[in-house]
């Protein structure tokens, strides 16, 4: 555990330290989020946050190589994590271009899913699924790679739907982080697995990327992680799940002792998790193919109308709505964990009652005063509106 708290702490630390620079780069290189009438922010911000967390991702992936126990880790692990920070590489580089050059929907869909396939071609990838009763769902070539690539690309779009407070994306995927690593930490603990594995491994280092990050991002914010970040977290988050997803047999879980007695969830856990981690993105993303699509738009025509605009128009602050759905993301994701590892009254006790303050900050507390952009005449249904 020590030496994935130094992974994170180091990710944190490159990240933090990066971002000055990348901020500077942006500027000079023009890569700007100016301000546009419908936008959130009241002055231009740089993009470029991408690069930062890719450089804190790269350091702590380094440093976790050189490390006592890590580094005994058997071959595929450092292996596994070096593909997923390639292919991360590869949706980062395309972010940039698209924060320099605007790139169409069309082109930035074709690398999500080149970097995808980059994945299967090397190995990360469903290969099978337990099921309960130790049995195993097998799938074949052609059946893994669509499950693959289907998974990847929709967080990495999940992520990027959610990108549109400053903090938003980076809490959600930093706290969906800590809890899968958690889980895959004690899965593999529970099965008598070594505890240096892949899913950790990145889990921690995503996290700390995200925390290092929010210093420069959170309201008001210095700076946007951009495309080339928001890609980035997703196809990590994405490529730590395909690591543990069939690694081992959950239903272990169930018999270990942890209190989970003969229940279903931490056996479908790995495959529920990382669903679970993106519930609020993905329901957004939902919503807004569905709202879209009903008013004869584009799924990729942006509007404002996602879950975090609807807080600041029922009269959240900036910070304070960023704030009520980083406690939904983690209730859900840290929440779903301990409910399968740690069934007691203790454990129900405090979610109920995380529950109910996440409720009553939800819709009891909003301020009075509504923000001044959604005081605005209301928007057309026609209306196409920039993301932010």
């Amino acid at each position: 555990m020590r030496e994935y708290l130094t992974v994170f702490l180091v990710a944190v630390t490159v990240t933090y330290l990066l971002a000055v620079l990348a901020r500077e780069i942006a500027i000079r290189f023009g890569a700007v989020a100016q301000v546009r009438d419908r936008d959130v922010h009241a002055e231009p911000v740089p993009y470029f946050g991408g690069i930062a967390m890719y450089g804190g991702l790269v350091a702590a992936y380094l440093v976790a190589r050189n490390l006592p126990f890590l580094s005994r880790a058997p071959d595929q692990v450092l292996a596994d994590a070096g593909m997923v920070l390639a292919a991360g590489g590869m949706v980062c580089a395309l972010g940039v271009l698209d924060d320099l050059f605007e790139l169409d929907a069309l082109t930035k869909f074709g690398g999500q899913v080149l970097a995808a396939g980059f994945l299967v071609y090397n190995g990360v990838q469903f290969y099978y699924i337990w099921l309960p009763g130790d049995e195993v769902l097998s799938l074949d070539i052609s059946q893994a790679a669509l499950a693959t690539v289907f998974l990847v690309v929709a967080t990495i779009n999940a992520v990027n739907f959610i990108d549109g407070l400053d903090g938003l994306a980076a809490g959600v995927i930093g706290l969906g982080a800590v809890g899968f690593f958690l889980f895959s930490y004690r899965l593999a603990a529970v099965n008598g697995e070594s505890l240096a594995i892949t899913a950790a491994l990145l889990c921690a280092a995503l996290a700390g990327a995200c925390a290092g990050f929010v210093f420069h991002n959170f309201h008001p914010a210095r700076m946007f992680m951009g495309d080339s970040g928001s890609m980035l977290i997703g196809m990590v988050l994405a490529g730590s799940a395909l690591t543990l997803t069939g690694d081992f047999p959950a239903v272990d879980l169930a018999e270990s002792g942890t209190g989970a007695g003969t229940s279903l969830l931490p056996v479908l856990l790995p495959i529920l998790l990382p669903i679970s981690i993106l519930i609020v993105p993905f329901a957004d993303l939902l919503l807004a193919v569905v709202r879209r699509t009903m008013k004869g738009q584009s799924p990729f025509a942006p509007d404002k109308q996602h879950l975090h605009h609807r807080l600041l128009e029922y009269g959240h602050s900036h910070r304070r709505a960023v704030v009520v759905m980083w406690l939904w993301a983690a209730l859900i994701a840290i929440g779903g964990v301990a409910v399968s590892l740690y069934q007691s009254q203790v454990v129900t006790v405090a979610l109920v009652a995380w529950f109910a303050m996440t409720v009553l900050l939800t819709f009891a507390v909003p301020r009075v005063d509504r923000p001044a952009w959604a005081q605005t005449e209301p928007i057309a249904d026609d209306e196409a509106l920039p993301e932010t």
